[in-house]
């Protein structure tokens, strides 16, 4: 049987460095036992309630994927799924209507809301730079995203994702006209696409 102690180095393993008061306490291990494992670990607290191992980069995108319910989108997706030459200077993202997005506001990030169902319309995963999994958009729901708010977006941050899409061989031209459908913009999304294609 594991000790309290290779529990808690367990949950940091799994958690790629990353260590989440909440899971620990939730498993039976007093508040006390996790402060001294976190001292004795020389752990940095990334978060309010998260730690990470002193060898480890912090990871904001993980980090705010652990503590809410977001999907990352727009710039974010785009530099996520390298189509744009920039990385983005504010945090993209998409919360459920239901979700108040005020206090991620407050944090800068840029906070788009979505009705539930389509919410996790072409919703998967991709891995940061720093390797942890985070929820983004795919690459033709991103581009819809995109031609959606295209007046609000750097024009050769445009050009250049609708480029780099077009060349892409994992793009599927069916799923983006079927989120267009959803979105109410397939002939937006037409004019856009067949102009590139």
């Amino acid at each position: 049987m594991m000790t309290k102690f290779e529990q808690l180095e367990m949950m940091t393993k799994k958690g790629n460095g990353y260590f989440i008061i909440a899971e620990a306490v939730k498993s039976g291990i007093s508040k006390q036992y996790i402060s001294e494992f976190v001292k004795k670990k020389k752990m940095e607290k990334a978060a309010p309630g998260i730690y990470v191992q002193e060898n480890v980069w912090v990871d904001e995108l993980y980090i705010i994927s652990l503590k809410t319910n977001v999907v990352f989108s727009h710039e974010t997706a785009l530099f996520l799924h390298e189509l744009t030459e920039r990385e983005p200077n504010r945090v993209s993202l998409t919360i459920g209507k239901k979700y108040g997005g005020d206090r991620l506001r407050k944090r800068g990030y840029r906070v788009y809301t979505d009705t539930r169902d389509m919410f996790d319309v072409g919703k998967t995963t991709i891995e940061t730079v720093h390797g942890n999994s985070v929820p983004v958009y795919d690459i033709d729901r991103t581009i819809c995203d995109i031609i959606k708010i295209k007046d609000k977006l750097d024009i050769q941050v445009f050009r250049f994702a609708m480029k780099e899409y077009t060349r892409r061989k994992d793009k599927n031209l069916h799923h983006l006209m079927q989120y267009a459908k959803m979105m109410k913009m397939e002939n937006k999304v037409r004019l856009y696409t067949e102009v590139m294609l």
